[in-house]
């Protein structure tokens, strides 16, 4: 697009391959040239675009990841944890060796631990390296990137448990008491039994945890011995058990994690485009929607572009200064946030006529690419998203 662009950083161009957020899929990363084509290469044939392979409803917008921490969660193996201890002081070296060497043991990891307060309620958080810690989570947490990204961000993720008991609102920012403010940026359903949230280790340390003080094992389900672990660990050590089996009551695992998006943030890119449209009276959210798909594939190709252009929806920086906007209310108007980039697509659009419908709105279209076979390709698949979701 002339005026606005596609995925995100180059360390993401360079990788073949990505994963989906939830289908847990892989996907060739593909060039926006080499996906729009030129008029001559690519005609459009309108009935013909189809989006079956990809379910706007599952699809999870993400903020763009942290350099050298990855975008998707599939492909990591859950190593369920069946005991969590916590101990008086930082668990030794030569300790953390013979917990590994215990008979049924076979993975074993340290964290830093403690409690704050938050106007006088106390709340348990594990201070955890995202990178490191995400194998040791239910699958669908593990799964969802906007839980991981959150914490190399330095916000909150809350156990979904503590998000209800405490009333927690998701995008809010909570002080600390005598510590800095916390923004909590997911829930989720974290399985740690007396555990209401975690942070990253650097936040942590501003936070004032304990370093090393609480102990995953995994290892045979109910075979690991809490006698021998607390043994090793000393007098004061807490053992307690994570293994108990789910009720037959419980939903699906799936289900049970709490979507992992911010407060005011759509929960699946068909939220999303719905609730961007809304910003342009007489705006179809499929026009969003088909723009997403041709521009980034709804985020899996952020760019830059060869032309410059930016984030999921492919805004050049000078368009993005004069049409983007604080989707999200986070303070700030982010070109690689698809919870901005979208609704700031919509308010481009809507600037040149979009909402009135017929010929205005594709001469719209014509202005965020000019390309009559782009607004040709563009209708013809908000057609396609339209007989999909109706």
């Amino acid at each position: 697009m002339s005026g606005l662009p596609t995925l995100r950083a180059v360390l993401l161009m360079v990788a073949a391959v990505v994963a989906i957020t939830l289908a847990g899929g892989g996907i060739v990363v593909i060039m926006n040239e080499d996906l729009l084509g030129t008029a001559a290469e690519q005609p459009v044939r309108r009935t013909r675009e189809r989006p079956e392979q990809i379910r706007l409803d599952r699809l999870v917008p993400t903020t763009a990841p942290t350099p050298g921490f990855g975008e998707g969660g599939p492909g990591v193996t859950p190593t369920r944890p069946h005991l969590l201890a916590i101990t008086r002081d930082e668990v030794p070296k030569k300790t953390r060796f013979a917990l590994a060497e215990l008979k049924n043991v076979q993975k074993v990891t340290v964290v830093d631990a403690g409690a704050v307060k938050v106007a006088g309620t106390g709340l348990n958080l594990l201070a955890v390296d995202p990178a490191g810690f995400r194998s040791w989570t239910p699958k669908a947490v593990a799964d969802q990137p906007a839980v991981w990204s959150a914490l190399a961000r330095g916000e909150l993720v809350a156990d979904g448990a503590a998000t209800r008991r405490l009333g927690l609102v998701l995008g809010a920012h909570y002080q600390v008491d005598g510590g800095p403010r916390l923004r909590v940026a997911a829930s989720a359903t974290l399985g740690l039994k007396g555990v209401d949230g975690l942070v990253s280790t650097e936040v942590g340390k501003t936070l004032g945890l304990s370093p090393g003080v609480a102990v995953l094992l995994h290892g045979r389900t109910g075979d690991i011995s809490q006698a021998r672990v607390k043994r090793l660990l000393g007098d004061g050590a807490q053992v307690v058990s994570l293994a108990a089996a789910p009720r037959k009551t419980d939903p699906p695992q799936a289900e049970q994690a709490d979507q992992a998006v911010g407060a005011r943030r759509p929960a699946s890119y068909l939220e999303l485009y719905k609730v961007s449209a809304t910003r342009c009276p007489g705006l179809s959210w499929t026009v969003l929607a088909a723009i997403g798909q041709v521009e980034s594939g709804h985020g899996r190709n952020n760019g830059p572009s060869s032309a410059g252009a930016l984030g999921p929806m492919q805004f050049m920086p000078a368009t993005w200064k004069a049409y983007g906007v604080d989707g999200d209310g986070d303070g700030k108007a982010d070109i690689w946030s698809p919870y901005d980039a979208v609704p700031g697509a919509a308010n481009y659009l809507c600037a040149n006529g979009a909402g009135k419908g017929g010929e205005k709105l594709r001469k719209a279209i014509w202005f965020y690419n000019h390309s009559w076979d782009y607004v040709n390709k563009v209708m013809g698949i908000a057609e396609a998203f339209a007989r999909t979701y109706t």
